[in-house]
């Protein structure tokens, strides 16, 4: 994917070069506009658009090489170029037709790949509680003050009384306190 966002940035500034060359040698003007202000602007704002691109490359391709997901600036920097490819695929669509509209929703759908893929959610699963915390476990579950050991899953009442009129108490969480682990040896 990075490589075909450093294709995108080449051509991006191509082609705002070139126009920028055709406003100013045909000497056009747009509601009384300077030709060369207009084809400076377009040249200026072709260059800054392919080094965006250009930007977003190497976010990808750090992303990939480090193998976890994008933070911060990175992860905002490929939000927006995924909305920059929604906002291009729609203006493609109706100015260059079907081909140039499903290139923009391909590269849409490779960056919402990449944002998902690294999703923030995944990573290891919590160990069973008793765990020494320096072997990945988590840290040892004590009984909450006040209330009587049973066994773990069984279901327990904080007030001992049925609820709702039940004969057994509905709360099936048992009523147990982890304890911090210390950050610092």
């Amino acid at each position: 994917m990075a490589v075909v966002l450093l294709a995108e940035a080449l051509f991006i500034a191509a082609l705002n070069w070139f126009l920028g060359m055709v406003v100013d040698r045909q000497k056009m003007s747009l509601a009384g506009l300077d030709p060369h202000v207009m084809s400076t602007s377009s040249k200026i704002g072709g260059v800054l658009f392919g080094l965006y691109f250009v930007l977003c490359a190497v976010v990808a391709l750090l992303v990939a090489i480090r193998n976890r997901a994008p933070a911060g600036f990175g992860r905002i920097l490929l939000i927006s170029v995924a909305v920059v490819h929604a906002l291009l695929g729609a203006f493609t669509l109706s100015m260059v037709g079907w081909p140039a509209f499903l290139f923009m929703m391909v590269m849409l759908g490779l960056v919402v790949l990449l944002l998902m893929t690294y999703d923030r959610d995944g990573g290891p699963e919590q160990a069973s509680p008793g765990g020494a915390p320096e072997a990945g476990g988590d840290p040892k579950a004590v009984t909450e003050p006040g209330v009587s050991p049973g066994v773990a899953g069984e279901p327990h009442s904080r007030t001992g009384e049925p609820q709702d009129g039940d004969d057994e108490p509905q709360d099936s969480v048992p009523a147990q306190l982890t304890q911090p682990v210390p950050t610092t040896l």
